[in-house]
């Protein structure tokens, strides 16, 4: 590394301001960023110095993402009748184009950005640029992919002001970007999960259609049924919320409260009998486990206040299951669901912030 350091060192004053190429000095600054601690601190104001930036945050976030994506990658070979390398390399083969051009599209974007903003680049897309690719179906043209991630980054943070701006979870903005535009290609009774030559029904579409999946229910949990990359094994996706957990990059009260309004009305349309499934089974199916892990816990774009994420996350969860189970032309609600209290989230810390202030005010006047 003090080799690598001391290049970087060397070549740096080309790509400084006055340097001969320092126009590109963003671009140079968020390669050393990312290879290197930033050596630069705060001399003015009160700051918490902590050992936890932006950059270890991503990374934590993306090894929470690491088991649902190889999982993922494992799964797309065995729904085509696949097993062992075959099945990885099937996987491999569908899955790393995704994220390619995933990267390719957001980072080359946010990379213009900073160059014309002069601002820096900032870590948040390394997160995002992996998450897209997961939330979406093996076999989603590559070009849909481009498209959604480029309309994600631009209207979805940039315009926002960046990374830390942005009132929408990007990746989820992506999704829905490709669904409103090209709904076949990413819902239906036909969704890819592994090829052209292979389609079918996913897990939820089955419940919403018949009431009933043709999949055990341990079957759904591993995840060796059909659907977007990172979404089939609640597994993998339990281990990746123990990482955020365990590291506190994630709220566990969103988490937790996503859930409790899942299942209360889940339990309540059951309940009344306007459904024939079991309410639990909503958290084995579809995005629901995935986006109250990774996306609903998004600290930009989720409740800032305590009281706020329990609010949020059982709002986000119960709308979540009323989407699906009102509305049978779109079985899938996570994401309208995520995406709906994104902007809903400020407004609900707002209220939460006056009643503390309205408390406080009126015990001082005791």
């Amino acid at each position: 590394m003090d080799k690598l350091r001391n290049i970087v060192d060397k070549i740096k004053p080309t790509f400084s301001k006055g340097g001969r190429f320092g126009w590109l000095s963003q671009s140079f600054d968020a390669f050393e960023t990312f290879l290197f601690v930033p050596n630069t601190t705060t001399k003015h104001g009160a700051h918490i110095r902590d050992c936890i930036d932006m950059k270890r945050t991503i990374s934590i976030v993306i090894m929470a993402l690491v088991p649902a994506l190889l999982f993922g990658v494992y799964n797309t070979g065995v729904q085509v009748g696949l097993t062992g390398w075959a099945a990885w390399w099937c996987g491999i083969k569908e899955i790393v184009p995704m994220i390619v051009v995933s990267y390719v599209v957001g980072l080359g974007i946010e990379f213009a950005a900073a160059q014309i903003r002069g601002h820096e680049v900032n870590e948040g897309f390394l997160a995002t640029g992996l998450l897209i690719p997961m939330v979406m179906p093996v076999g989603t043209p590559l070009w849909m992919i481009a498209l959604g991630t480029a309309f994600a980054v631009i209207f979805g943070k940039e315009v926002f002001g960046g990374t830390g701006m942005n009132v929408f979870n990007p990746a989820l903005l992506a999704r829905a970007f490709v669904f409103f535009a090209y709904t076949p290609m990413i819902s239906g009774e036909k969704v890819w999960f592994a090829s052209d030559a292979v389609s079918g029904a996913t897990a939820l579409e089955q419940l919403a259609q018949t009431g009933a999946m043709q999949y055990s229910t341990w079957d759904a949990f591993l995840g060796f049924i059909p659907g977007c990359v990172g979404e089939t094994s609640k597994l993998a996706i339990l281990l990746g919320a123990v990482v955020l957990l365990f590291t506190g990059v994630a709220s566990w009260r969103t988490m937790l409260m996503v859930f409790v309004g899942g299942l209360s009305m889940g339990y309540l349309f059951e309940g009344v009998g306007v459904t024939a499934y079991p309410a639990w089974e909503h958290l084995l199916v579809g995005g629901f486990a995935f986006g109250a892990v990774f996306m609903a816990t998004d600290p930009v774009t989720a409740a800032q206040t305590d009281v706020g994420k329990y609010i949020v996350g059982f709002l986000t969860g119960a709308l979540a299951v009323m989407i699906r189970v009102v509305n049978p032309a779109y079985p899938e609600g996570m994401m309208l669901a995520i995406l709906f209290m994104n902007a809903l989230a400020p407004l609900v810390d707002y209220c939460v912030v006056q009643r503390n202030v309205s408390r406080r005010m009126k015990l001082a006047r005791k």
